[in-house]
């Protein structure tokens, strides 16, 4: 199978290429793809900035794949069936961050210090992707190349971490971010 390449010449199809093989998007994937992003040199003005907010979109993208990929896996197993994408899917980022921004109610969890790093990062960086994504009037300083970099490799070290913590610790976790508590 084959899919069309854009050349460069007013977007034309210019010829095709082998489809990749499809593999699973992990984590490590998109925070290559944002590191990739990064670190390349742009060819025309503004493209820089453009490859900056794309990469710190990815990189929270990493982190939020990974917390939705390990809900799944942990309530359901490592099979994907309908039941593991209607949870992998549930995760709303809005009430993920809201969670993580109660420290407080989080210190009563007893999360180590991997789920607090994760749950700072995530916040911190969904903040910069919204900025990135929708504050296109935004300061260009928001995306000099050294900060981006230091978001994108912190997504990687909490996700890291995140996924050496403890089995039931990041079970709580996500049981934490996903749920509404009842009194």
């Amino acid at each position: 199978m084959t899919r069309p390449v854009l050349g460069r010449a007013c977007g034309q199809i210019a010829s095709a290429v082998p489809a990749p093989r499809r593999r699973k998007l992990n984590s490590l994937n998109l925070i290559e793809t944002a590191l990739d992003l990064a670190t390349l040199t742009p060819r025309r003005a503004g493209q820089a900035e453009a490859n900056f907010r794309r990469a710190l979109s990815t990189a929270y993208y990493a982190m939020f794949h990974c917390l939705a990929n390990d809900a799944a896996n942990l309530f359901i197993g490592k099979k994907r069936s309908p039941a593991w994408h209607r949870v992998q899917r549930a995760p709303e980022h809005g009430k993920i961050r809201a969670a993580c921004e109660k420290k407080k109610s989080m210190a009563g969890f007893g999360f180590p210090q991997e789920i607090h790093y994760f749950a700072e990062i995530f916040v911190e960086l969904q903040k910069m992707r919204q900025r990135a994504d929708y504050a296109l009037d935004d300061n260009p300083e928001a995306y000099y190349k050294t900060r981006v970099l230091w978001f994108i490799t912190s997504a990687a070290s909490a996700i890291e971490q995140f996924e050496h913590a403890d089995v039931q610790h990041r079970r709580d976790f996500v049981a934490y971010v996903l749920f509404k508590p009842r009194p």
